[in-house]
């Protein structure tokens, strides 16, 4: 029973406030403020509440819509393991291919970040 009366003693809002009796105050701070008060709070606000609405519109990136197609090849149900092999050795020799021009590109790139990296070094970055 004593916690219920601590609990509505502790309310959040005094008593007598109202949404009318909130306004009046606020009035009455804000006609006891001096011209460049007001405007340089008004500015403030603005440049804050400007700034916050941008980094909003800017966090929302749309992502690009792209075509995402899978092309499969059709195989005869009938093929014999001697056919399905040599599928196998093109496929692998074309695999080792692309892979070797994978890891050219790869080296080439790190070769590019290296000297990147020596001319920052030059700097003393």
């Amino acid at each position: 029973m004593a916690q219920t009366t601590i609990l509505a003693a502790m309310a959040i809002f005094p008593r007598p406030v109202s949404p009318r009796r909130a306004l009046r105050d606020l009035r009455g701070f804000l006609a006891m403020r001096q011209k460049h008060e007001l405007i340089f709070g008004f500015l403030s606000i603005t440049i804050t509440t400007l700034l916050m609405a941008g980094f909003y519109v800017d966090s929302r990136v749309e992502k690009p819509w792209k075509r995402d197609i899978q092309y499969v090849e059709s195989w005869p149900l009938d093929r014999s393991l001697e056919q399905i092999r040599a599928q196998q050795k093109i496929d692998a020799e074309k695999k080792k291919v692309l892979q070797a021009e994978l890891e050219k590109r790869k080296q080439e790139r790190m070769e590019q970040f290296r000297k990147v990296d020596r001319q920052l070094d030059a700097l003393g970055l």
